[in-house]
Order: C-alpha cells, then structure tokens, then sequence
C-alpha cells in the first residue's frame, strides 16, 4: 500500500482529496497520509486531516508519493523540481469518471478531474493538472506543468507549451499552439498561435498588456 501526501492546502488541495477519496473507493491501494503546506495551520478552520510537514522541510520516505496539487504553473515547476532533489516521488491521480482513448500518452504527477475527455493520439506532459469537464481532442499536446480550469474545450492538433494556464471555458480552434507560460483568461477564444509568456483575454484572446 502506498503512503499519499497531498501538496498544497488551498482549494485545489481540497477538491484533490476529494478526488482522491473517490480513487480509494473504488479500488486503489493508497493510504492517505495527510497534506504539505509551508503554513502548518493552513487548515486549521476546515473539517480535513492535518497538515503534516511544511514543504520546505518535508523529507521523503521510501513508501511515501505525493500529489502535487498547485495552480500556478510556476509554483508547480519550483516545488516538484525542488522535491525531486530530495528524493521525493509523485503520483498520478485520475478521477474514476473520465474517458482516455487509445494511444494517449500520460505524464508523471498528473491531476485529472471528473467528466474529462482525452479522446486518442494526445500527450499529455508531467505535472499537468486537468479540471472538471475539460475535452481534448485528437493529436494534442499538452505542455509539463500546464494547468487547464474547468470546462475547457481544446480540439485537434491543438499544441500548449509548458506551463499554460487556461482559466475556465477556455476554447481553442484546432491547430492553434499556444507558447509557454502564456495565461488565458476565462471564457476566451483561441483562434490562432498565441506567443509565450503573456496574458490573454478575449474572443479571439488578445494580449492584455
């Protein structure tokens, strides 16, 4: 049986536990261990088993594998580079109510919500976190530490370079590529090859500033 520490304490961390209890329901031989948080009483005021470690000073144990349950692509990158380091070894959590078709390749430390669709011939990066009700379509290809918010829709052949953020009901046309660390805001239409590093908002997104 696995040891399983969840990463982060904020609103992600919580749904991740969720999630995660579904995922013992239904099978999974993992023992939830409790949460990392470099703010040890960050759940003080919530009905949720405590926070066990800070991350700063949490040091890996041989049966132990985390779930990095992060927003910020940035932030992902930092902490699973930094704990990496030190030995630490993550998991991949997937919701028991989602469709993954044939020839999807799956990255390490993913999160993926319920009601998630990755239809066939997709690639899906480390450290990916997929919320609820997201579709991907065929040939896509999804960047290490990228985020996608609810309900995103991102049909064929569509690229997202490492570390995008798709805030909710995002929809992109097939073929558009997305650059790296670039953020797009919610309800925004991709329609095109959007440059790396900046924000976007809109339909069709445009840069913020």
């Amino acid at each position: 049986m696995k040891d399983i520490l969840i990463i982060g304490t904020g609103g992600l961390g919580r749904e991740v536990y969720g999630i995660l209890q579904k995922r013992i329901e239904a099978g999974a031989n993992w023992n939830f261990k409790g949460f990392l948080d470099d703010n040890l009483n960050a759940l003080d005021n919530y009905n949720y088993p405590k926070v066990i470690s800070t991350i700063k000073d949490y040091e890996p144990k041989e049966n132990e594998f985390c779930l990095l349950s992060i927003a910020s692509p940035k932030t992902k990158k930092a902490i699973s580079e930094s704990l990496l380091q030190r030995g630490a070894k993550f998991e991949t959590l997937i919701h028991p109510l989602c469709s993954i078709g044939p020839n999807v390749t799956l990255g390490a430390g993913l999160i993926i919500y319920p009601f998630v669709s990755i239809t066939c011939d997709s690639t899906i990066g480390d450290f990916v976190t997929i919320n609820s009700s997201c579709s991907i379509g065929h040939d896509t290809s999804i960047g290490n530490f990228s985020t996608l918010s609810t309900g995103c829709d991102i049909t064929g052949n569509v690229k997202l370079g490492e570390g995008v953020f798709l805030a909710s009901n995002v929809t992109t046309i097939p073929k558009s590529k997305i650059g790296d660390y670039a953020s797009i805001g919610i309800n925004s239409f991709v329609a095109g090859k959007l440059k790396g590093e900046k924000s976007y908002l809109g339909n069709p997104a445009t840069p913020l500033f």
